[in-house]
């Protein structure tokens, strides 16, 4: 049984810092949510705002042409 002991020794000396784990997981939390709000209005913003009339050199715009939709 000696080894056994070597090999894995008590480790009832450990502590968690339950302060830094505590920071480190509000924050990440926070960055997550801001970020999470941020994509979720910036496609709701991207979606309000008509892209700019296409246009050639001659300044008449360009028809658009409407494509068929996918045969299932």
């Amino acid at each position: 049984m000696a080894t056994t002991e070597i090999m894995f020794p008590d480790q009832s000396d450990f502590e968690y810092d339950y302060e830094t784990l505590r920071t480190t997981g509000v924050t990440l939390a926070v960055v997550l949510f801001v970020a999470g709000i941020f994509i979720a209005l910036s496609k709701k913003i991207a979606r309000c705002v008509k892209p700019s009339s296409k246009s050639n050199s001659n300044g008449t715009q360009i028809p658009k042409t409407e494509v068929p939709p996918p045969a299932v």
